[in-house]
């Protein structure tokens, strides 16, 4: 089977069948850079990672654009609670995302646009809008006309127009001659950033951005457009409406990741609840916390409690553990080794994590029999694998990513702790096993753990 995705549009499960064969283009909400990320807004990131492995290990190039809107009202209000200016508070928390993300293991976007920089982009777009009768200037603004597209308006989010709230994004709603039209553009206020249009200086509604930026990068048609559940409406709405109206394809699927609650709520800042990804990193390994995030299906719920997340820590412990031993016994990994069946087909199946790492454990504890047995053979099929599922995951213990590789410190940790071991070998050797517990208990004290193995000791750092 191949591919087959879930779309929002149509409600449905669609095979993925890309604009462009043999390439796939995806664009993904990213960050409002108004404050750090919570884990709610890394689960995104890490679902359409694995989404974009996916497609990678299926042949596909694949194209990830992930934008950032780096101008916006909440933005605005953190500068002028932090009497800095906007950019500050941009830049800061941008650092903070980028970050994040490569702590928890995605692969950097093809390329990162900042609204800022596609302000020409955004004026094209509304001239375009403006002429063709669907959009207009008002008052400094410049609003979608809903209107003039309400035939088609809300069937991403299967609402009717005359059932729908009003936009309630502007100051000043007389200027619009329908409250539900949403701004494009919003003319300039005392100390705010501006930026000069035909209409007047301004700067970029949300909505209009993302249009865009994917059309510059991806094209007036491209293949899937991603982020979470809650920007099915307004947002995403809004995006297909401009582009749509303009004369652009746009999205061909749309996927959504479901949101992390604690309690019945969605996690956010507004209501205190965020668990920052530094915070969280201290309570878990960064590999670890991708499991937490991967493991459940990218359209479900999370409910976040301690104990979920050190159960999924113990998990993936599970699977490090073997192939750490396995890799004691086989050196070279066939990385070209044919994936199991199972696992190909739970991604297909609409990304299928929780089925996918269903195989992955049941490999692992095929290999653990192996590896007692002492089948050199079915470890070294098993080991290969269990590390190229991993790596369609972002999970492999082995990889640069996890093992510590461009660390300044783990050659200096690596070398102390193998001189630390020839001693206890030598202790051990002339059989003064008090000295040899001795350097152990020491290890143990620095968070060094050390197993005794038929293929010598081993080290680990503790949980």
């Amino acid at each position: 089977m191949s591919l087959h995705i879930y779309d929002t549009s149509t409600r449905a499960i669609r095979e993925f069948v890309p604009v462009e064969a043999g390439r796939a283009s995806i664009y993904l909400c990213g960050a409002t850079v108004q404050a750090p990320p919570h884990i709610g807004h890394i689960r995104s990131g890490v679902n359409f990672d694995v989404l974009r492995r996916w497609l990678a290990r299926s042949g596909y190039d694949v194209t990830f654009c992930r934008n950032v809107t780096d101008i916006d009202d909440k933005i605005i209000r953190v500068a002028a609670e932090e009497s800095v200016p906007w950019f500050v508070v941009a830049e800061r928390n941008q650092r903070a995302f980028t970050w994040a993300y490569d702590t928890l293991g995605c692969l950097p976007p093809t390329v990162e646009p900042r609204a800022t920089g596609h302000v020409p982009e955004m004026i094209t777009l509304m001239q375009r809008l403006i002429d063709l009768g669907h959009a207009y200037a008002s008052g400094g603004d410049v609003y979608f006309n809903v209107q003039s597209y309400a035939d088609r308006y809300g069937s991403l989010s299967n609402q009717k127009v005359e059932n729908m709230r009003a936009a309630a994004d502007t100051d000043d709603e007389s200027c619009k001659r329908d409250p539900r039209d949403f701004a494009l553009w919003k003319g300039e206020k005392p100390g705010e950033p501006t930026w000069p249009t035909p209409w007047g200086p301004g700067r970029p509604g949300w909505h209009l951005e993302c249009s865009a930026m994917a059309t510059k990068y991806l094209g007036p048609t491209f293949d899937i457009h991603g982020g979470g559940i809650d920007l099915i409406f307004p947002h995403h709405e809004n995006e297909i409406a401009q582009s749509q109206a303009a004369g652009d394809g746009f999205a061909r699927y749309w996927m959504h990741n479901g949101m992390l609650k604690i309690g019945a709520e969605k996690m956010s800042k507004s209501l205190g609840n965020s668990l920052l990804i530094p915070e969280m990193v201290q309570k878990v390994r960064p590999v670890e916390l991708r499991y937490y995030l991967a493991a459940p299906h990218y359209r479900s719920s999370i409910e976040y409690s301690e104990e979920a997340l050190q159960e999924a820590a113990a998990a993936y412990q599970r699977i490090e553990g073997f192939v750490t031993r396995a890799a004691e016994v086989i050196h070279d990994v066939d990385a070209d080794a044919p994936l199991p069946q199972a696992f190909v087909d739970a991604l297909n199946d609409d990304l299928g994590t929780p089925q996918a790492l269903a195989v992955v454990h049941e490999v692992v504890r095929e290999g653990n029999v192996a590896l007692s047995r002492g089948d050199k053979e079915a470890v070294a099929r098993l080991l290969a694998e269990t590390q190229n599922m991993l790596d369609v995951l972002g999970l492999d213990p082995r990889s640069p990513q996890w093992r510590g590789a461009g660390s300044d410190l783990a050659p200096v940790v690596d070398a102390l702790v193998a001189v630390a071991l020839e001693q206890r070998k030598a202790a051990r050797a002339r059989k003064d096993y008090a000295a040899a517990d001795a350097i152990r208990d020491q290890l143990a004290a620095a968070g060094i753990t050390v197993e005794d193995t038929p293929h010598g000791p081993r080290w680990e750092l503790s949980h």
